[in-house]
């Protein structure tokens, strides 16, 4: 019976091996989460933040609960 020689399974440097492709892909799934959020999330509640104060009365609020009897101390 001839054996067909079974390559040698890799012994020396496997965890570096493994842990530089898993480095590497957790590096770039942190970007591209850290991007989406940035994108998906901060820049539109920023630009809602901006939209809802550029035209924000402060008086003509504080008139509006003042009115409304929320304030115990302005009547």
């Amino acid at each position: 019976m001839a054996s067909s020689a079974l390559t040698k399974p890799q012994m020396w440097g496997l965890l570096a091996t493994h842990l530089r492709f898993h480095i590497i892909g957790a590096f770039t799934v942190a970007l591209g989460v850290a991007a989406l959020y940035k994108f998906g999330v901060a820049e539109p509640r920023k630009k809602a933040y901006a939209d809802f104060y550029r035209n924000y009365d402060s008086m003509k609020d504080f008139e509006e609960m003042r009115r409304a009897g929320i304030f115990q101390s302005a009547k």
